[in-house]
């Protein structure tokens, strides 16, 4: 959809919906996101762009919808961006809008589901972080490997963000969260994937998220690592966003056959306290699916680990009240 006619159904559905709107502000604001869905692009418009009262009470109640969830764990090779990926893939084949945000300077994520190389990509998590929420809309790119996710791109750059942010910014744990505070109501959920560390990167995610999912290494001894840190740092966290709430641990390769699963398990219920009832199995699929860049479901509908993920999507649309 070119400017114009962006700006033709921009104007019309503030009209439709009696908001108060400047036309010029609005132009100017969408000459440089072409790449955003006109559905998107348009709640992103009115939500920057339009003011009166209308518009501040349909605010109340659309930031009540949009269930934000950090995947987060110290440990690397847990499961963090696969749970990411085919979570937001279940989610969205129930016709849930979803976003995307990886916060992970490997950017797998990004790899997995991504059709540009984040090298190639202008505004990455990175450059979000340590820019104005003006740049939101150009980081946001509808067109993905999964059909209706959304993506806003992890990058390396986002490691000097991080030094960046400890350094100049004023509250460097809430960037994050001032940015994505503005896709409230656009958005059915946002899944943010987490980088293997407790800085501020992660900080930033568990400051912008309304739930928290810990993917567990059930098949390794070393699969609770780190995790007793991160329950920590969630404490702390919450001393800023009180509302962050564990959904709890999901595990993952997991065995159930296997003593090293059993002892894996009934450590992460009494450290965490609460575990997902759902079990990721041990599956080639998994990294099939990574390399092909797309999900499980998409690689094999009806294997057990696709199974999984539906069943994981099931029961977290149910708690989050999502359907």
């Amino acid at each position: 959809m070119n400017t114009d006619s962006f700006l033709s159904y921009t104007v019309a559905n503030a009209i439709k919906n009696q908001y108060k709107f400047d036309k010029a502000k609005i132009q100017a604001f969408i000459r440089s996101i072409s790449h955003l869905s006109a559905q998107n692009t348009s709640c992103i418009a009115i939500d920057k762009l339009y003011t009166g009262h209308k518009m501040k009470q349909n605010r109340t109640q659309m930031t009540s919808k949009t269930k934000v969830i950090a995947v987060a764990n110290h440990k690397g090779g847990c499961g963090k961006t696969t749970t990411v990926v085919n979570l937001a893939s279940e989610l969205a084949k129930m016709e849930l809008s979803v976003l995307v945000i990886d916060l992970d300077p490997q950017a797998n994520a990004s790899l997995h589901i991504g059709k540009k190389h984040p090298s190639e990509v202008p505004v990455t998590c990175a450059e979000l972080l340590l820019s104005e929420v003006e740049k939101l809309p150009q980081s946001i790119y509808d067109d993905t490997n999964i059909e209706g996710v959304s993506l806003i791109y992890g990058s390396l750059n986002l490691g000097k963000a991080e030094d960046e942010l400890k350094d100049e910014a004023p509250r460097p744990s809430e960037e994050l969260r001032e940015k994505i505070n503005h896709l409230h109501g656009i958005y059915d959920v946002i899944l943010i994937d987490c980088p293997p560390s407790l800085k501020l990167l992660t900080s930033n995610a568990l400051a912008a998220a309304t739930h928290l999912i810990i993917p567990i290494e059930s098949g390794s001894q070393y699969g609770m690592y780190g995790v007793t840190d991160l329950i920590r740092l969630v404490e702390k966290i919450r001393r800023i966003n009180p509302e962050l709430e564990l959904i709890g641990a999901l595990l993952i390769r997991h065995d159930a056959r296997q003593t090293v699963c059993k002892l894996i398990e009934a450590s992460a219920k009494e450290q965490i306290g609460k575990l997902i009832d759902v079990r990721i199995s041990t599956s080639t699929k998994v990294n099939q699916s990574a390399i092909a860049q797309t999900s499980v479901h998409d690689i094999d509908r009806t294997c057990k680990v696709s199974r999984e993920f539906k069943r994981l999507a099931d029961v977290i649309a149910k708690q989050l009240n999502l359907v």
